[in-house]
């Protein structure tokens, strides 16, 4: 397949996800130039989050160990809080302040552009590097992932946007590592059916709680009527 194509289906699933959190965005949508922000800040979060890899590598950081407890530490807290904190960190600093975050929903939409920049930035590499069949299992398994990680992220930022005194961000952004670390972890061994069926799993307890978090927050909404 040629190069631009195999670049059009690493965009397409990142693409397809931020036009659907926008339709979600029901009450009050943000400009688009805003949310092109938000998705450029993703990409960007790609440099320190592999700065900050190298680093946990040099403390030890192994995920794809033998022994089970490293590599599901390193997953956890080598890949998953790295990630997600780096991700997370760009929309709390460039966003989240600004008078346009002005609904509780508003967390979860830049939150989820922010980690479609991310993967996609990142599935543009895995692609053209491994081929058609890595883009496709991506599709439809890791792109998603990410997103459904920002949203639990961005359910808290829009929490704490209208509650400021509510310590909500840290928990949640362990909490999110977590997801990301276990879902990882699975993929990583070799176990079979089983590899996939616990990625699948730890994927779909994401999927459950993002679908509440889009429900609860667009029940939140100060321009709801």
């Amino acid at each position: 397949m040629p190069n631009l194509e195999l670049i059009a289906l690493a965009i397409a699933p990142g693409l397809a996800i931020g036009i659907y959190i926008f339709w979600k965005d029901k009450w009050e949508k943000e400009p688009l130039q805003w949310l092109l922000f938000a998705f450029l800040l993703g990409a960007l979060s790609v440099i320190p989050t592999v700065i900050l890899s190298v680093l946990a590598q040099l403390l030890g950081s192994e995920p794809q160990s033998e022994q089970i407890w490293i590599s599901l530490l390193s997953c956890i807290f080598g890949i998953g809080l790295i990630e997600e904190f780096c991700k997370f960190i760009f929309v709390r600093w460039f966003i989240y302040p600004k008078k346009i975050f002005n609904e509780p929903f508003d967390g979860i939409t830049y939150c989820v552009m922010s980690a479609m920049g991310f993967a996609t930035l990142e599935n543009i590499m895995y692609v053209t590097e491994h081929g058609v069949a890595i883009g496709i299992m991506r599709a439809f398994l890791s792109v998603p992932a990410h997103a459904t990680w920002g949203i639990l992220l961005g359910f808290a930022l829009g929490i704490k946007k209208m509650n400021p005194e509510l310590p909500v961000l840290i928990p949640t952004l362990l909490f999110a590592a977590i997801l990301h670390g276990l879902f990882d972890f699975f993929l990583f061994q070799s176990w079979g059916i089983l590899t996939l069926l616990g990625a699948i799993a730890t994927f779909a307890i994401s999927v459950f709680l993002s679908k509440k978090a889009i429900r609860l927050h667009q029940g939140d909404s100060p321009f709801k009527n």
